[in-house]
């Protein structure tokens, strides 16, 4: 129990701490920092339930593969705006992995495929709003596997959630403060990339959900993970 709630402890408190005071501190003047110490953090509650057996070595490499999968995808998709497979992968990856596993998939996407797209304050708020999802994904688990339509809406909130947290960080770019005015232009004016989100999280759920998925199960039975 002490476990669980320190894991929690540090996903949802110590980790948005940490963003909060790297903007408010430093603003954008040590993102590499904040970044590092996000990833850190993020690795935590997954290794608190690591064990030096073989089932728990597979699952990281098969994290690791999960990650390099959503990089990729990113990099692939790169010649299209706003349509990348890297929310369908971190839920996928929270669902069937655990919602550790979602949240690092999540927070390392951001990390390593940044220094392709370009590394920034930004990339701490990106890092932890994949990994908020995919921690999200793996709490849910149970009723997301149930029902495929609701795995489909809880993709297209993602997309919502992804763009909204997103420009909190636009909103402190302007002076390093947070204005709710400001905020919620900004909101109006992403709408079309937020709708772009949404989209292309359903298309790439109804794509990869069934085969990452029987995979996936199919990996975890037969190493025991």
């Amino acid at each position: 129990m002490k476990i669980k709630i320190i894991k929690q402890i540090l996903l949802w408190v110590i980790i948005p701490l940490i963003i909060i005071f790297g903007v408010v501190i430093f603003y954008d003047r040590a993102y590499a920092w904040i970044s590092l110490c996000v990833a850190i953090s993020g690795c935590i509650p997954f290794f608190l339930t690591y064990e030096k057996r073989q089932g728990n070595t597979i699952k990281l490499v098969i994290l690791a593969v999960l990650i390099a999968l959503s990089v990729a995808g990113r990099f692939i998709f790169s010649f299209l705006p706003h349509f990348k497979p890297v929310t369908a992968i971190v839920v996928l990856t929270g669902i069937y992995m655990g919602y550790e596993a979602g949240f690092v998939c999540g927070a390392f996407t951001a990390l390593i495929s940044n220094f392709i797209f370009g590394q920034g304050p930004w990339t701490p708020f990106q890092m932890f709003i994949w990994g908020l999802i995919g921690c999200l994904a793996g709490l849910l688990n149970k009723f997301l596997l149930k029902n495929f339509v609701l795995l489909l809406v809880f993709g297209a909130v993602a997309g919502v959630l992804f763009s909204c947290f997103m420009d909190i960080w636009t909103t402190f770019w302007y002076d390093g403060t947070f204005n709710m005015g400001r905020y919620l232009a900004n909101i109006i004016t992403a709408l079309p990339v937020t709708v772009s989100y949404a989209v292309s999280n359903l298309i790439f759920l109804l794509i990869l959900a069934k085969p990452f998925g029987k995979k996936l199960e199919r990996l975890k039975i037969k190493y025991g993970v």
